[in-house]
């Protein structure tokens, strides 16, 4: 792949590579802290907080771009745009849904201290994150709804809003249902939710930026640009906040240097371009010629399995 020449350079590029993961987990802390010390309304909060971590990426992504390629082209911005719109909109419905099963999402009397619940929030939200986006992978019905996220031949921070509306209903639908049922207290749903909220479009971000051995504990752009490739066998990392699911359930194929083989769908016909956005959300109902199972990645045969 070629990769774009950075706008910053040197040992100001070198700084920015540098810092500009722990400045993302720095601002999340500070939020999430502020957010429950101020008891913040979390449907103000996270929109805000959300677009916030767009931006300082998208930035990013200009100044210490990974791959020159993979730049938005302005009609891309546009159709991006149009899938981020009803990304957000079937989120709050997965909310919506939710609240109404339960009456409430989340306990206002946790039985824990929030210090000690809210890493069971993010373990068990992150489990559950894991379990359906695999589910999205490896069963064919569910992989129509999910493929049109892998679509774009390229990983950035505009296209991780291009998801169908019933893929959003449903993973973010059962995370949001299992925190729920088991009665988290909304404190920690809404600070585990941030962390998720930064996390996801983290890993989607086109930046130069390496984690190191830290890509063993959390999900990272090198993992998730594996997860893109068209090369089922090593895709895997279905993790989009913590990477220990994937090294627990055999999905981890990440070493250091390993790159992806080429970004998309391993069968680009089997889907709808992403400009063509009706054609993408009626894709699941109109018949297949014939199973897409192959679409669904693969166990690694490589020997790097858990490296």
């Amino acid at each position: 792949m070629r990769r774009r020449e950075s706008v910053v350079a040197g040992p100001g590029r070198a700084l920015l590579r540098y810092l500009a993961y722990p400045v993302l987990l720095v601002a999340t802390v500070l939020v999430a802290g502020l957010a429950l010390a101020g008891d913040w309304d979390p449907e103000r909060v996270s929109p805000f907080f959300l677009l916030s971590v767009v931006v300082y990426l998208t930035v990013l992504e200009r100044l210490i771009p990974y791959e020159r390629a993979w730049q938005p082209t302005a009609a891309e911005w546009r159709w991006y745009g149009v899938w981020f719109v009803l990304t957000m909109l079937a989120s709050a419905f997965a909310q919506f849904l939710v609240t109404a099963l339960m009456t409430r999402v989340a306990t206002g009397h946790p039985v824990l201290p929030l210090g000690a619940e809210l890493p069971l929030t993010l373990l068990a939200g992150s489990l559950a994150g894991y379990v359906t986006h695999r589910l999205g992978h490896t069963n064919r019905h569910l992989w129509k709804l999910h493929g049109v996220h892998h679509v774009p031949a390229k990983v950035n921070v505009a296209n991780n809003g291009v998801n169908h509306v019933l893929d959003i209903v449903f993973s973010q639908g059962c995370v949001q249902l299992l925190l729920a049922a088991v009665g988290f207290s909304a404190h920690s749903v809404l600070a585990s939710g941030l962390f998720v909220a930064a996390q996801g479009y983290f890993i989607h971000a086109n930046i130069d930026v390496r984690i190191g051995p830290f890509n063993h504990v959390l999900a990272s752009p090198e993992q998730h640009r594996l997860h893109h490739s068209t090369r089922l066998a090593e895709a895997g990392h279905y993790g989009s906040d913590l990477s220990v699911w994937d090294h627990l359930f055999g999905s981890f194929t990440w070493h250091p240097g390993r790159t992806p083989a080429a970004i998309g769908l391993h069968d680009p016909t089997s889907f709808p371009r992403t400009g063509d956005i009706l054609g993408s959300l009626l894709h699941p109902v109109r018949r297949s010629p014939r199973p897409r199972e192959e679409q669904a990645p693969v166990a690694p045969t490589d020997g790097h399995q858990g490296a």
